[in-house]
C-alpha cells in the first residue's frame, strides 16, 4: 500500500481547513468523523472511514481545551482500538501548557498531567511555538515524538511583506529572545518594554527611548494574546509618544473577553495573528507549515 493510501486525515469539529491541507500535501483521504452530543452532553463519535492498518492523523487544534480534549482522547483511542497502524495529532495551537509549575502548595500542574492523559493514545504529535516558559521541550512532559514549529519565520516574512520600516517592540522581558528572533529574520530592530504586573487586568510598561522609534513602523509581538492587557498597556504608551499607529502581531490568537477590540480601540492600526486559533484576525497561515512537518514524521 503506498503511503498516500495508506494515510488518512480526520477533522475533528472545526478543523476541516487544516485537514484539507494535511490531506492536499499527502495526496491523503479525508476520512469521515461523526461527532454529536448525547442530551446531557456527552460526546457521541463513530469513525465512518475504516482505519484498520492505516495511518490516521486528526487535525484539532487545543483552544478551549475543555470541550476539545475528550473527543480528541476518545478519536484517538478508538482508532487505536479499531487497529489504526500508527496514530498522530497535528494540533497548532496546543492547550494545557501554562500551568507548568506549582506556584501555590496544592495547584495541579496540568501541562504535565495533560501531557500524560494524551500520550499513551498518539504516536506523535505536531504543534506551533508551545508556551514552554518552565519546560525546555515537550519531550519533558510528553512521552511520544514531537514537532514543535517555530512560527518566527512566518511572523517575519509577513511583517517584511506588510510593513514599512518596521521596529519590533516586545511587550515584556520574557519576549526578548523571542521578538529579536522575529526581528533578525525581519532585518528590522527591536526594542523590549519591561512590564509591571499587579493583576491579570492592571499592567503598565517601561517607557522606552522615543527616539529608537521616530520615523518607523511598531509592531508589537508577542506569542499569545490572552487578555491583551500586555499589549494594550504597550499600545497605550506608543500612542501617548506622539509615534504612528502601531501593528500588533501574534500567534496564537486567544483572545479573552474584549480583548481583540481594545487593542483597536486602543491605537492599534490593525491586529494580525496566525490561524493557529481560528479568529477575525488570522492573516497569517501555518498550514503549509503544518504539513511539512507531518510529512516529515510519516
Amino acid at each position: 500500500m503506498s503511503a498516500a493510501a495508506d494515510t488518512i486525515v480526520f477533522a475533528l469539529p472545526g478543523n476541516e481547513t487544516l485537514a484539507a491541507a494535511l490531506a492536499e500535501n499527502h495526496g491523503a483521504e479525508i476520512g469521515a468523523l461523526v461527532m454529536r452530543r448525547f442530551p446531557d452532553g456527552e460526546t457521541y463519535l463513530r469513525f465512518d472511514s475504516p482505519v484498520r492498518g492505516h495511518r490516521v492523523i486528526l487535525a484539532c487544534s487545543l483552544h478551549h481545551p475543555d470541550d476539545k480534549a475528550l473527543p480528541l482522547l476518545f478519536a484517538a483511542a478508538t482508532a487505536r482500538e479499531l487497529g489504526a497502524a500508527e496514530i498522530g495529532l497535528a494540533a497548532p495551537y496546543l492547550g494545557y501548557m501554562r500551568q507548568d509549575k506549582r506556584f501555590q502548595d496544592g495547584e495541579a500542574v496540568t501541562s504535565a498531567l495533560f501531557a500524560k492523559l494524551l500520550s499513551p493514545h498518539i504516536d506523535w504529535l505536531v504543534t506551533v511555538d508551545p508556551h514552554l516558559h518552565r519546560w525546555n521541550s515537550l519531550d519533558q512532559i510528553y512521552s511520544v515524538p514531537s514537532t514543535v514549529i517555530p512560527a518566527a519565520p512566518l511572523l517575519a516574512a509577513w511583517i517584511k511583506a506588510n510593513v514599512d520600516a518596521p521596529v519590533l517592540i516586545g511587550p515584556d522581558a520574557e519576549s526578548e529572545q523571542w521578538v529579536s528572533a522575529v526581528a533578525g529574520i525581519a532585518g528590522a530592530p527591536h526594542v523590549v518594554l519591561e512590564k509591571i504586573r499587579r493583576s491579570d487586568h492592571d499592567v503598565s510598561v517601561s517607557v522606552p527611548d522615543p527616539a529608537t522609534l521616530r520615523g518607523r513602523t511598531p509592531v508589537l509581538v508577542d506569542d499569545i494574546i490572552s487578555t491583551g492587557r500586555t499589549m494594550l498597556a504597550a499600545v497605550q504608551h506608543v500612542m501617548a509618544q506622539g509615534l504612528q499607529a502601531p501593528v500588533c502581531v501574534g500567534v496564537h490568537a486567544v483572545f479573552s473577553g474584549d480583548a481583540h477590540d481594545a487593542l483597536l480601540a486602543a491605537g492599534a492600526s490593525r491586529v494580525v495573528t496566525t490561524d493557529t486559533i481560528p479568529h477575525s484576525s488570522n492573516g497569517i497561515s501555518v498550514q503549509q507549515a503544518m504539513a511539512k512537518a507531518v510529512a516529515a514524521l510519516t
